[in-house]
């Protein structure tokens, strides 16, 4: 079943770029008008490479906040078919804000492409991600699909990754994992809450781990070895999909 046999929903648009109101939460974004602009320009041109009957991966961030709000543009002025699968519960009321059909993984196992963010993208198209905590359903969204799309301001262009990497783990396991990742060299930290007392529990129930290692001189296998410690769930370093990934930084790609 493709994005034309499911029926869609239209919902006002949210009439600021810069201000989005959504489950009656106002989302604003806190930085330069030349990086908005830049987020913006990205987030339209990726929404712009979506085609009609579609089955769309749909990140977190405020980046593709752009992309969901030119989707919805297009569902309500092109007569657009497409259906998201949301990788979490912002952006699950982003797309009723915007009128965007939503899915599953269970119904729809491969897509035909993710759009998401990232904080920081190297050269060879490695990332991190996670600042939203959002990554483990991310990175398994972006691995069931077809062409991964992400979207950036210069600002996450880098030479080398080298900011804290997040890691969900089971709760349970907190004080195994801390003990592993400081023997691998790393510093870990464990995220707490804004207006919230104690640690930030992702939308899976877990706590979400950040953990400095200075340069990452080899982001696949530093993946590969975080993954491996039991009780880890995955973590924010995305090396592994280089070949099916596309990197649109503002008005380039």
């Amino acid at each position: 079943m493709n994005a034309r046999n499911l029926n869609k929903k239209h919902n006002n648009h949210c009439p600021d770029l810069a201000k989005c109101l959504y489950a009656k939460a106002t989302y604003k974004f806190e930085m330069s008008d030349s990086v908005v602009e830049a987020k913006r320009d990205a987030g339209i041109r990726a929404a712009n490479m979506v085609r009609d009957g579609m089955i769309i991966g749909l990140g977190t961030g405020s980046t593709v906040l752009f992309a969901m709000e030119r989707l919805g543009e297009r569902i309500k002025t092109e007569k657009l078919m497409i259906c998201g699968v949301p990788t979490s519960n912002q952006t699950i009321m982003r797309a009723e804000e915007y009128g965007i059909p939503l899915t599953t993984l269970t119904l729809h196992p491969e897509l035909d492409l993710a759009i998401d963010g990232a904080d920081q993208v190297n050269p060879k198209k490695q990332m991190i991600k996670g600042r939203g905590a959002a990554h483990l359903r991310e990175k398994i969204v972006a691995n069931a699909s077809k062409q991964f799309v992400v979207a950036i301001d210069p600002c996450k262009e880098v030479m080398d990754l080298d900011i804290a990497v997040p890691i969900e783990i089971l709760p349970f396991a907190y004080g195994s994992v801390v003990k592993k990742l400081r023997e691998l060299g790393g510093k870990p930290i464990i995220r707490n809450g804004i207006k919230k007392d104690g640690p930030i529990i992702s939308d899976n129930g877990n706590y979400v781990i950040d953990c400095a290692f200075n340069v990452i001189v080899n982001p696949a296998s530093l993946e590969a070895t975080i993954n491996n410690i039991p009780g880890v769930l995955d973590n924010g370093i995305f090396a592994t999909m280089t070949e099916k990934t596309i990197v649109i930084i503002g008005d380039r790609t």
